[in-house]
C-alpha cells in the first residue's frame, strides 16, 4: 500500500509541475521575440537573453511577471539605445500593465493594436524619433494613469478621445509635432447639449473628460485655438511654443504657425440649427433664374471636386512606395506599406541607376568588394570622382524595415559636413532593377590600410603620420562633440580611413550597411570581409561601437599607424597586447616605431603613446573624450614644414613633390 502511495505522490507532484512549467502563455513569448526581431540594432545587448526557445521569459532583461509567473506585467528597457520599430505584435501580452520604452532610438509608428491593452497603466514611449498621429485607439485604455510620448516627432492631432481616460492623470506629449486645437468638447456632448439632455453614457467632453488630470505638458507643438476652461488651472507653461491664441503663455512667432482658424470655427455653429427652417423657406422662394445658376455651379465645384479625387489618387499611386514584408513570413497579413519619407531624404540628392552606370563606366569600373557591397569609382558628368557602394541584396530579402532604415541612414550619413569626414554626395534607390546605392565624394589615394600594410611605407614620413592622425582627431571630435545627436563610426580603422591627394585623412563610415545585410535571412551569419589579411577579431558582433567604442578603436588606429603592423593578425594575437610591454617604458618606447621610418620625434612618439594608453584603459569611464585628445595632440605635436626639415635632408623631395 505503502508504495501506491508514494508512486500517487510522485505522480501528482509531476502533473504539478507540468501544469506550472506550460501554464506560461505562449502567445506572450512569441510577442515578446517578434518585438526583439523588430529591433534592429542592440549596442549594448540588453536582449541578449531574449531566447525564442525559453517558455519562461520572466528572466529576461527588463521583464516582470506577476506573482504566479504566469503573465507579464512589465517591460520597462529606457536608455539602451534601442534601434527599431514597436511591433503591433505586443498587444498580445494581454495583462501588461507598464511599457516603458523610455530615451532609445525607435522610429516609425504608434501601432493602433496597443488599444487592446485593456491592463495599462504607463505608456512611456517618451524620448525617441516616433512619428505618425497618436492612435485613436489609445482611448479604450481605461486604466492608463500616464502617458509620456515627450520628445518624438508626432503628428496630427490630439485625439479627443483621450477624455475617455478617466482614471488619466499624467499626459506628457511635448516637443512632438502635434497640430490642430485642444480637444475640448466633441461632437457628441455638442449635440447633447443642443437637445437639451445629458446623457451620462456619452463621454462628456475631450480632455475635460479626464478629470483626474494633474500634470499636463503640450508644449512646444503646433497647437491652434484657445486652451480650454477646464484645463486653465494648468500653469501656462503647460502650452507654451505652440500656435495658440494666448497672451500669457509664450507662444510661436506667426510664421511658423500659418494661418490660425477663427474662434468662429473652432466648435459646430449653434446659429445653423436655429435657422434650420428659415433656410429651407428661403430655398423654397427662390426665382428660376437663381435655381438654374445654382445647379451649374454645383455641377462645376461636384467636376472639380471628381476631379481633385483622381489627382490625388494619381499622386497616391506615384507616390514612391513599396509593398514588402515586415518580417519573413509567407502571410500577407504581415506585409507592410512602407512610404518614402520625402521630407526625410529632401535635401539629399537622388541620382538615377543609369546616370550612375554611365559615369561609373558600365559599372565595370571596380575598386572594392565584400559579401555585402561592391564599390565603384565614377565621375560625375561635369563633376567630381564619386566612389558608389551597391548593397548586395536581391529584392525579395529586403524587408520593411529595411527600407526605413535605409533612409534614415541616408539622412544620417547627408548631415555630416567636415573635411575631415567623407562626405555623401547622394543616394540611388530604384526597384527595376532593385537598387540601393549611396554616393561618396571619392578620396584618390586609396585607404589608409593600403598605404600602411601594401603600400610603400617611406611615403607616409612621421610628420605625414602625425598629420594625418590630427585630422582623423578633428574628425571624431567634430563627430563627437559638434553634431547632436553625435554620430559615432561603426567599425573605426584604418580600413575606415581614405586619403585624399595630399594625404588629408577622411573618415568614411561604409561598415554601417554590414548592419542591413544580417538583419536579411540570405545573409545572416555569413557576412565577413576577403579583402586584408589581418582582422580585429569578432568585429562583426562589435561592429556598432558608440562613443567610448570608437575611443578605443582610435587608440588602437594610434599604435597601428606609427608601428606599421596589422591591428590583429592570426600569428602573433593583438597589436595592442605586444605594444603595452613598450608604451609607458621610455627607454623601450622606440620600438613601437615602425622600422621603415628613418627618422620621427621622441617628443611626438611619447605624447602618441600616453593617448594610446588613455584610449585603451580597460575603465571606459577614464577614458577621455574626443574632444580633450584633440587638444591633446594639437597642443603637443607639432606638424610644421620647418620641423620635418630640421629632422630630415629627404623632406626637402617630399615637399618639393607635395607642392
Amino acid at each position: 500500500m505503502r508504495p501506491y502511495i508514494c508512486f500517487l505522490i510522485m505522480f501528482l507532484a509531476s502533473g504539478v509541475l507540468c501544469v506550472t512549467c506550460s501554464s506560461f502563455p505562449t502567445k506572450e513569448v512569441w510577442a515578446l521575440t517578434t518585438f526583439k526581431e523588430a529591433i534592429y540594432e542592440d549596442p549594448h545587448l540588453v536582449l541578449s537573453n531574449w531566447n525564442a526557445l525559453d517558455a519562461d521569459p520572466c528572466g529576461w532583461f527588463g521583464i516582470t511577471c506577476n506573482k504566479e509567473r504566469q503573465h507579464v506585467i512589465k517591460i520597462n528597457i529606457s536608455v539602451s539605445s534601442l534601434k527599431g520599430f514597436l511591433a503591433p505584435e505586443m498587444s498580445q501580452v494581454t495583462y501588461l500593465q507598464e511599457l516603458t520604452l523610455r530615451k532609445n532610438n525607435l522610429i516609425g509608428t504608434i501601432p493602433k493594436e496597443f488599444g487592446m491593452l485593456k491592463f495599462l497603466k504607463v505608456l512611456d514611449l517618451g524620448m525617441n524619433q516616433l512619428t505618425g498621429p497618436i492612435p485613436t485607439e489609445l482611448g479604450n485604455l481605461t486604466s492608463l494613469v500616464k502617458i509620456n510620448l515627450q520628445s518624438n516627432g508626432l503628428s496630427g492631432s490630439l485625439p479627443a478621445e483621450l477624455g475617455n481616460l478617466r482614471n488619466l492623470s499624467e499626459l506628457i506629449l511635448d516637443r512632438n509635432k502635434l497640430q490642430g486645437p485642444v480637444p475640448a468638447e466633441n461632437n457628441s456632448s455638442f449635440v447633447a447639449k443642443i437637445h437639451g439632455t445629458n446623457d451620462s453614457r456619452t463621454s462628456e467632453t475631450g480632455l475635460c473628460g479626464a478629470s483626474q488630470l494633474k500634470v499636463v505638458d503640450l508644449s512646444y507643438n503646433f497647437l491652434v485655438g484657445s486652451i480650454p476652461k477646464c484645463l486653465e488651472y494648468l500653469p501656462s507653461s503647460s502650452f507654451q511654443g505652440n500656435c495658440l491664441q494666448e497672451k500669457d503663455a509664450k507662444q510661436r512667432p506667426i510664421r511658423q504657425c500659418g494661418p490660425q482658424p477663427s474662434r468662429s470655427h473652432q466648435a459646430p455653429s449653434l446659429k445653423h440649427h436655429s435657422f434650420k427652417d428659415a433656410a429651407k423657406h428661403q430655398k423654397a422662394s427662390k426665382p428660376a433664374w437663381l435655381l438654374a445658376l445654382e445647379i451649374a455651379t454645383g455641377i462645376m465645384a461636384g467636376s472639380l471636386f471628381l476631379v481633385a479625387i483622381l489627382t490625388a489618387f494619381q499622386r497616391c499611386r506615384s507616390k514612391p512606395a513599396i509593398i514588402i514584408p515586415w518580417k519573413k513570413s509567407g502571410s500577407e497579413k504581415e506585409h507592410l506599406m512602407v512610404y518614402v519619407d520625402s521630407e526625410l531624404l529632401k535635401d539629399v540628392t537622388k541620382f538615377g541607376r543609369q546616370e550612375l552606370e554611365v559615369s561609373c563606366e558600365d559599372f565595370s569600373n571596380i575598386i572594392g568588394s565584400s559579401p555585402d557591397s561592391i564599390v565603384y569609382k565614377g565621375t560625375v558628368r561635369g563633376g567630381p570622382e564619386i566612389a558608389v557602394i551597391s548593397l548586395c541584396i536581391k529584392e525579395q530579402h529586403w524587408t520593411g524595415y529595411l527600407e526605413l532604415y535605409f533612409q534614415r541612414e541616408v539622412a544620417d550619413l547627408a548631415r555630416l559636413n567636415h573635411e575631415n569626414v567623407g562626405k555623401l554626395l547622394g543616394y540611388c534607390r530604384e526597384s527595376s532593377p532593385f537598387t540601393r546605392m549611396l554616393v561618396f565624394e571619392y578620396a584618390s589615394n586609396g585607404t589608409l590600410y593600403e598605404h600602411l600594410h601594401y603600400g610603400e611605407g617611406s611615403q607616409l614620413s612621421w610628420t605625414r603620420r602625425m598629420r594625418i592622425i590630427l585630422g582623423i582627431a578633428r574628425g571624431l571630435k567634430y563627430l563627437h562633440a559638434e553634431l547632436e545627436p553625435p554620430f559615432t563610426i561603426s567599425e573605426l580603422s584604418s580600413s575606415s580611413v581614405y586619403l585624399t591627394e595630399d594625404f588629408s585623412p577622411k573618415l568614411v563610415d561604409f561598415e554601417s550597411w554590414k548592419m542591413i545585410l544580417t538583419r536579411s535571412e540570405k545573409n545572416s551569419g555569413s557576412i565577413g570581409n576577403n579583402g586584408p589579411a589581418c582582422l580585429l577579431p569578432n568585429s562583426l558582433q562589435k561592429r556598432h561601437l558608440d562613443i567610448q567604442g570608437n575611443i578605443h578603436s582610435f587608440g588602437i588606429l594610434l599604435l597601428e599607424i606609427v608601428s606599421g603592423k596589422p591591428p590583429y593578425c592570426k600569428d602573433k594575437g593583438c597589436l595592442i597586447d605586444w605594444a603595452r610591454d613598450y608604451l609607458e617604458l621610455p627607454e623601450v618606447m622606440s620600438y613601437i616605431v615602425d622600422p621603415e621610418l628613418k627618422h620621427f620625434s621622441y617628443d611626438d612618439l611619447k605624447v602618441i603613446c600616453e593617448v594610446i594608453s588613455l584610449c585603451t584603459h580597460t575603465d571606459s569611464s577614464k577614458r577621455p573624450s574626443m574632444k580633450e585628445i584633440s587638444l591633446m595632440l594639437e597642443s603637443k605635436i607639432d606638424t610644421s614644414v620647418a620641423i620635418e626639415l630640421k629632422s630630415s635632408s629627404l623632406a626637402w623631395a617630399e615637399l618639393a613633390l607635395s607642392s
